[in-house]
C-alpha cells in the first residue's frame, strides 16, 4: 500500500477540503478499515495543521476536526463488516415513519407518553409489522423470562411517569406525601 501522503495530496483549496475527506470515506480502491482509518485521520491532522491557511474557515475546520474525533471509534467498521452501511439514515427514516403515523394517530405533536414509555417495543412493532404479518405462534414468546423481565421494566418505566405526572400536577401534594412516607 502506498504511504498517507502519496494518497492524499495536500489540501489545496478551502472549498476542497470536505470533498477529499468525502473521497476518503468513499473507499473506491476498497481498503481496508484500519487503512481507511489510518488515511483519513492523517487527513484530518492536516487539516488542523493548515487551519490557519483558509481563514474564516478555520473555525468551522476545528469543529469538523472536533466531531470526527467524537466519533472515530465507530466510523470505520463499515469498511470491513459486510452489509454494514455507511451511515445511519435509513435507520432514521425509519423512526421518523414511526413518529410521523403516532402523530397522526393521536393528533400530538410532540412524543406521547405511550411512546416515551413503551418506545422500545412500540417502535419496533411499528417498523416489522410494516414488512410482514405474524402468526399467532410466532408472536408467543420463545423466552417467558425475557418477555418477563420486559414487561416488568416496560412497568417501572411507566410508574416513573406517573410520579412524574403527579409531581408536575401538584408538587406541594406530592412532596408532603413523600415526606410523611419518608418520616413513618
Amino acid at each position: 500500500m502506498k504511504t498517507t501522503a502519496a494518497l492524499w495530496p495536500p489540501l489545496q483549496s478551502a472549498y476542497g477540503l470536505v470533498h477529499q475527506a468525502a473521497r476518503i470515506l468513499a473507499n473506491d480502491e476498497q481498503h481496508a478499515g484500519i487503512q481507511v482509518r489510518e488515511c483519513y485521520l492523517a487527513y484530518v491532522r492536516q487539516m488542523q495543521e493548515q487551519k490557519a491557511d483558509v481563514g474564516p474557515l478555520g473555525e468551522a475546520i476545528e469543529h469538523f476536526c472536533h466531531i470526527t474525533n467524537n466519533f472515530a471509534a465507530g466510523l470505520f467498521h463499515c469498511y470491513d463488516v459486510e452489509g454494514l452501511p455507511r451511515t445511519n439514515n435509513e435507520l432514521e427514516h425509519c423512526f421518523g415513519v414511526a413518529r410521523v403515523h403516532e402523530r397522526r394517530a393521536t393528533g400530538r405533536r410532540g412524543a406521547i407518553a405511550g411512546v416515551v414509555v413503551r418506545g422500545s417495543v412500540r417502535v419496533i412493532t411499528a417498523v416489522v409489522t410494516k414488512e410482514q404479518s405474524f402468526s399467532a405462534e410466532e408472536l408467543r414468546p420463545r423466552d417467558y423470562q425475557r418477555w418477563r423481565d420486559l414487561r416488568e421494566h416496560l412497568q417501572q418505566c411507566e410508574e416513573t411517569r406517573r410520579r412524574q405526572f403527579r409531581f408536575r400536577k401538584d408538587p406541594a401534594a406530592y412532596l408532603a406525601a413523600l415526606e410523611a412516607q419518608l418520616l413513618e
